[in-house]
């Protein structure tokens, strides 16, 4: 079953986001959905909210997401984020283009 995923980043913004994501893939990054490497991801979004950052993602199953926790766990919890708990919700609808 598909999980729609929302982590809110208190106090953070989008250099943080970056330098998030510039750790998780190696440096490479990503700007096109083709440039991400795990297969459980079907969509990802982020953006600035009121206090922070806010990244959303659907993932195809609660165990596609915990397996790539492994990678950007450790990643969040030295940058401050250790004690992050996202929104988990399962997805009633997920249209992919």
């Amino acid at each position: 079953m598909a999980i729609i995923v929302t982590f809110d980043l208190p106090g953070a913004g989008q250099d943080l986001y970056d330098t998030v994501i510039h750790r998780i893939t190696d440096g490479r990054g990503f700007t096109r959905f083709a440039d991400v490497s795990d297969p459980g991801l079907l969509s990802h979004a982020a953006g600035p909210v009121e206090g922070g950052f806010r990244v959303t993602e659907i993932w195809q199953s609660p165990e596609a997401l915990e397996a790539h926790a492994k990678t950007f766990g450790p990643v969040l919890a030295d940058l401050g984020f250790a004690d992050l708990q996202p929104t988990i919700i399962p997805a009633h609808n997920v249209v992919v283009s």
